[in-house]
């Protein structure tokens, strides 16, 4: 029975192309009924909240009017917002850093709506190419269980930017081993959201990726003059400032139910600030080493990504609902090696439950205190290190030595 129940033969390709049409439909309508809801179509529901790209916009503009500093101030990119949206809505705030404003300052010389739909749909379709060439399968069904992983509703719903990242990072994975040098400029421009690469490099150097490594260090190196040079060098001392203020921001605005990271874990089961960070801060330690290890005794490009994909959540200070998009990375590495080999045990049911964390995670944060935000980049990382465990023992045996570990039923 229970290598029945670990095998998931139920869970077969028919079944999650179903489950996930019906998912996806249900997503598209509320997507539709939000859409309206922001034209006033549903005045009962009241006044509809300010999407995230509202404060990328207003950014953008502050910066094609030649005052990119004010972006950082709250009142100016507040008013900005107002200018853009119209007053009465909440205040959405911005602390990316001056490398994002090259990404929001060519998206304000379009109306707000027009920018919207170009980024949104811009951004997702070039994830979705570069899932395609990921995934490597004929057809479109693939496209059914990626467009309704809900992660990606969260990101259309708050106007996100986290397809650039999971297409980034996913270009980066593909083109790692057969063209470095690319590579590296792909998880260089990333820069935009730091506190995700904390432990790429440690990944790459682990690796042996040098080529990969420099060019990563020299993208981001450029990134940042060039932010210098167009909006002059004290726009980084301004968003320094507003950075250091962001904490009490992110502590007070921001639900704790959509932090996928230890640290909101911790909040959300009653712990205090203290707590979390300094949890947080061990788990990223521990994440940063096994990650390591993955990548020096594992050259499998799938359990690599995987790993890497997953570690980059574990290990951000700042990681919310919308950025497991990231994740979607390592699964369709995880998915693809799965097809082209078998699954391992219990392998199908861990990629099932990563895939619905983000549907349910939040309401069950604010109702029973349950955080299973960040048990999904960690399963993923538990089943890379598992991959990477079991080729240490096959090695072993076949040059028989003794294995380190040993995994059993199996």
């Amino acid at each position: 029975m229970i290598r029945m129940i670990s095998r998931a033969d139920w869970l077969d390709r028919d079944r999650v192309l179903a489950w996930c049409g019906v998912l996806l439909t249900l997503e598209a309508v509320l997507l539709g009924v939000a859409a309206l809801w922001s034209y006033g179509y549903f005045p009962s529901l009241g006044v509809s909240s300010p999407t995230d790209f509202v404060s990328f916009y207003a950014a953008g503009k502050l910066a094609a009017l030649g005052t990119p500093g004010l972006s950082y101030v709250h009142g100016a990119h507040a008013a900005a917002e107002a200018a853009a949206i119209g007053p009465g809505h909440s205040y959405v705030y911005f602390y990316y850093p001056p490398t994002f404003l090259l990404w929001c300052m060519p998206l304000a010389l379009l109306p707000l709506r027009g920018a919207f739909l170009v980024f949104e749909a811009a951004s997702l379709g070039t994830w979705l190419l570069v899932a395609h060439h990921i995934l490597r399968v004929r057809g479109w069904s693939w496209c059914v269980p990626v467009l309704a992983y809900p992660a990606v509703i969260w990101t259309l719903f708050l106007g996100q930017n986290a397809f650039v990242t999971a297409a980034l990072f996913g270009a980066t994975s593909l083109l790692l081993d057969k063209k470095p040098g690319v590579a590296g400029i792909m998880l260089g421009l990333i820069c935009y959201k730091p506190q995700l690469a904390l432990i790429a490099p440690i990944a790459l150097a682990a690796g042996g990726h040098w080529r990969a490594f420099g060019t990563a260090a020299l993208t981001v190196a450029f990134c940042v003059a060039l932010s210098a040079a167009l909006f002059g060098a004290d726009i980084w001392n301004a968003y320094l400032t507003a950075f250091k203020a962001s904490g009490e921001v992110y502590n007070g605005q921001v639900t704790l139910g959509t932090y996928i990271t230890s640290y909101g874990a911790i909040r959300v089961l009653g712990g205090n600030a203290v707590m979390g960070w300094t949890i947080q801060a061990g788990i990223s330690i521990i994440t940063a080493a096994l990650v390591a290890w993955i990548w020096r005794r594992n050259p499998d490009i799938a359990v690599r990504s995987a790993a890497l994909a997953a570690g980059m959540l574990l290990s951000a200070p700042v990681a919310l609902m919308y950025d497991l998009t990231l994740l979607m990375v390592g699964m369709a590495w995880l998915v693809r090696l799965g097809r082209n080999s078998r699954f391992l045990p219990w392998e199908k049911l861990a990629l099932f439950f990563c895939f619905i964390v983000p549907l349910v995670s939040l309401f069950l944060a604010q109702t029973v205190h349950i955080p299973l935000g960040p048990l999904a980049p960690a399963a993923i990382l538990a089943l890379s290190l598992r991959r990477t465990i079991r080729r240490e023992n096959t090695i072993a045996f076949s040059s028989g030595a003794e294995p380190g570990l040993k995994l059993t039923n199996e």
